[in-house]
């Protein structure tokens, strides 16, 4: 009998934004103070010089 639960679900984009989340997450934690906006930046792959 078929599953109707039984799903694969995979959206790139989501995937995309869950990593930047881990990142930043891992970095915050080993960071001993709050993370500056250029070092989140810098995690996030932000380029200000455009």
């Amino acid at each position: 009998m078929h599953d109707q639960f039984d799903v694969t679900l995979e959206d790139a984009d989501l995937l995309g934004e869950v990593e930047l989340t881990t990142n930043l997450i891992i970095a915050a934690s080993e960071a001993d103070e709050h993370l500056t906006s250029d070092e989140i930046d810098r995690i996030l792959g932000v380029d200000r010089e455009l």
